[in-house]
């Protein structure tokens, strides 16, 4: 795959092959073909066949997903509850290329399980991006559990602010207005507020 197709899969490529050269000081010569497949089904049965390395379990899910692969659907949402950061905006790219119809309830699944609320950053970006039906009841959902101001997870507050101001639905009116006193929160809340019933 070529990098002006598509970036974000030469930057997992860059991330994977540092993290192996890191681990074990080389790269195997599986990694360089895996990368430069396209055959659905070879990538099918690395994503499946046991004792596979994460490295290439996340190839063959990223690569099959943003071929609209459906078979690549559980996978990448295993990684978007990664605890590693990049490892989730890796597979929210590739849902959002799938465009499989379970993606938003999969990712309002996540964004909402408080024992997650850790790793609920990159799914409720992906809940504003999908504008699905799930994406407005999860974002306040979230959003209110937020609100005390003492919350260490206020960064993943401030992107169920931002991702209802930019979905402009007025359902998160009362959500928004409550959070308006919030130290962290309150200036993202009122220009978000500002956009409920402009943005489309």
């Amino acid at each position: 795959m070529e990098c002006a197709e598509d970036p974000e899969f030469c930057s997992m490529i860059d991330r994977l092959r540092d993290e192996i050269e890191n681990d074990s000081g080389a790269v195997p010569t599986a990694f360089e073909h895996l990368a430069e497949t396209a055959d659905p089904e070879e990538l099918h049965r690395v994503l499946t066949a046991p004792g596979r390395p994460l490295w290439a379990r996340e190839i063959a899910a990223y690569a099959l997903g943003v071929a609209g692969d459906p078979r690549a659907f559980e996978a990448l949402v295993l990684f978007l509850n990664h605890r590693d950061p990049e490892r989730c905006v890796t597979a929210a790219h590739a849902l959002t290329r799938l465009g499989d119809p379970r993606t938003a309830r999969a990712a309002a699944t996540l964004a909402t399980n408080e024992l997650r609320v850790a790793y609920a950053l990159v799914p409720i970006r992906l809940l504003a991006d999908l504008r699905a039906p799930e994406s407005v009841p999860a974002l306040i959902t979230v959003l209110e559990r937020r609100r005390p101001a003492g919350d260490p997870h206020w960064r993943v507050g401030l992107a169920c602010v931002e991702g209802l101001g930019a979905l402009g639905d007025p359902r998160a009116r009362p959500a928004l207005e409550a959070v308006l006193p919030h130290p962290r929160l309150g200036a993202a809340a009122a220009r978000s507020l500002g956009r409920l019933g402009t943005a489309h």
